[in-house]
């Protein structure tokens, strides 16, 4: 498991010898790396599970009366989740930062969406800026928080992985348009053609324990995006914040949501690429019959890609 935690490496080096004994072929071997799967992407949630589960138990059981707004006593809780992420060993200072630039960028576009009249918050507590409460941005947080922990969980590497300049031009042009289409043309259409031109030819390699899985990146980016809208669902349920169309009564999401968080999976995976820059796969790199010649290549090719 590459840069692992101290808690993770115990808990993979228990997963080792639990698992030592287990079919490397056959119907029970596919069932346990999909149990290893599964349980490797619930790992990678955790601090977006928790957050999800404080704000549901404060819409079903935090009293009205209480003296503590409920969004302070949100934005309380968040802060304890990212405390108890670094004492416990869930989560390295390295990606710490990655998760507090994803908090910024976040805070930005909250206020600037709520003053437009995208969204809204409920208007009590004072831990706020503006219109909008600070634990908005922990939702961001944690989208960066499971970027980074599933990249390195899953050991995952790229085969034609665009350059990382183009990526980052096309993610500040989707962040940017994000603002500019409530008053200029909303160019989404064409952003999202240049995301499939981009990464279309992209395979994300994902080692799950004896096996990697293989699968057009763009694939990976739009189930993250069916996962990020259910939990928009549930956001909305528990009261976090509205839609407009949601102010008289609950209902689903939009669906045309979905191709917003499938721009944002793109900004996120450009964010965290400047931190941690995508490797070539072990099985797609390309030795020389030369020994020395060879050696080089695959020092080459382990290499980020720039």
């Amino acid at each position: 498991m590459q840069r692992a935690t101290s808690l993770e490496r115990r808990v993979d080096a228990f997963a080792h010898r639990v698992l030592l004994g287990a079919p490397a072929n056959g119907i029970r071997a596919g069932l346990i790396e999909f149990a290893v799967f599964v349980l490797k992407q619930a790992w990678a949630c955790i601090f977006g599970a928790a957050l999800l589960v404080v704000i549901v138990a404060a819409q079903l059981w935090y009293p009205d009366d209480a003296a503590l707004a409920r969004n302070d006593a949100l934005t309380i809780a968040a802060v304890l989740i990212q405390l108890a992420m670094l004492v416990f060993r869930l989560e390295s200072g390295r990606e710490l930062w990655v998760i507090v630039l994803f908090h910024l960028t976040g805070t930005v576009m909250e206020l600037f969406k709520t003053d437009a009249g995208s969204w809204a918050y409920a208007a009590d507590g004072i831990l706020r800026i503006g219109a909008v409460p600070l634990f908005s941005g922990f939702m961001y947080a944690a989208v960066g928080s499971y970027m980074v922990r599933v990249y390195r969980m899953f050991d995952l590497g790229f085969a034609r992985y665009p350059r990382r300049w183009m990526t980052a031009i096309l993610a500040a042009a989707i962040y940017l348009n994000f603002f500019t289409h409530h008053w200029w043309w909303d160019a989404r259409w064409v952003l999202l053609a240049g995301v499939v031109v981009l990464w279309l030819p992209t395979v994300m390699h994902a080692r799950v324990w004896r096996r990697t899985i293989r699968l057009p990146l763009l694939l990976a980016f739009a189930g993250v995006a069916v996962f990020i809208y259910i939990a928009e669902n549930i956001g909305t349920w528990s009261g976090a914040w509205a839609y407009p169309d949601q102010i008289e009564a609950w209902q689903p999401v939009s669906l045309s949501k979905l191709t917003s968080w499938f721009l944002l999976m793109v900004i996120s995976v450009v964010l965290v690429a400047w931190v941690y820059p995508p490797q070539v796969p072990a099985a797609v790199r390309r030795p020389t019959s030369d020994d020395s010649r060879g050696a080089d290549a695959a020092r080459a090719a382990s290499a980020p890609l720039d």
